[in-house]
């Protein structure tokens, strides 16, 4: 009896089997000119994609990257104006934007920002530095600082509060306790002297060996008053 059941449903199997194969070759036969049309297609959609990223968008990267390096030159040697609008023989950072976008990577808004910061131009600053998408935690978090200080030049404290305490958040380094000092004076601007009390105690406590620690028993002094 035991083996009867056994055939019984192995016989089922097989014609399960049968019957989805059966399936598959009509669905094949009947779709076989779409399915030809679907494959052919993702194959000329992937070559053309690596066409493009071959022949056009590499090339295209080491144009802007070639096209960025004497602005960055100028850039570290503190030469902000010329590092953003170029001499009319070397493409500024404003103008690498406009041609090649991100193709000579993300920092370019990053020193954009800078430069409109450093030459009084806050709200352009602010502008390309909130389009830095880089996720290097280090700098993004100078990025967010800049806009802070930007902020600030324009009378925005409260802006300028997020901006600091997300850069103190971003990266622990050396560069926090800066960061922190800075949100604290904005908060006392505000007339907000708690939370600027918790933002130099943050220095005190966790940061005693920084430059900023130094003197910041005396900002805290100031801000209890």
């Amino acid at each position: 009896m035991a083996t009867t059941n056994q055939k019984t449903q192995e016989e089922v199997r097989k014609e399960n089997i049968e019957a989805t194969v059966s399936k598959t070759e009509k669905f094949l036969n009947e779709n076989q000119k779409t399915i030809w049309t679907v494959l052919i297609a993702i194959l000329v959609i992937g070559l053309a994609v690596l066409a493009y990223s071959k022949f056009i968008y590499t090339p295209k990267c080491a144009e802007a990257m070639a096209a960025a390096y004497p602005a960055e030159a100028s850039f570290q040697a503190g030469e902000y104006e010329l590092a953003l609008n170029g001499d009319g023989n070397v493409a500024g950072f404003e103008q690498i934007i406009s041609d090649y976008g991100t193709k000579a990577g993300k920092d370019v808004y990053f020193y954009a920002g800078v430069c409109k910061l450093q030459l009084g131009e806050y709200e352009d600053a602010i502008s390309y530095l909130a389009r830095y998408k880089g996720k290097e935690p280090i700098l993004a978090a100078r990025a967010l600082a800049c806009q802070g200080d930007a902020y600030v030049a324009l009378g925005d404290c409260q802006a300028a509060v997020k901006c600091y305490v997300a850069a103190a958040g971003k990266a622990d380094n050396a560069f926090t306790p800066n960061y922190l000092v800075k949100a604290g004076q904005a908060y006392e601007q505000l007339g907000d002297k708690e939370s600027a009390v918790k933002m130099y105690r943050r220095i005190k406590d966790n940061y005693p060996m920084s430059i900023e620690s130094y003197d910041i028993d005396r900002y805290i002094s100031a801000a209890e008053e």
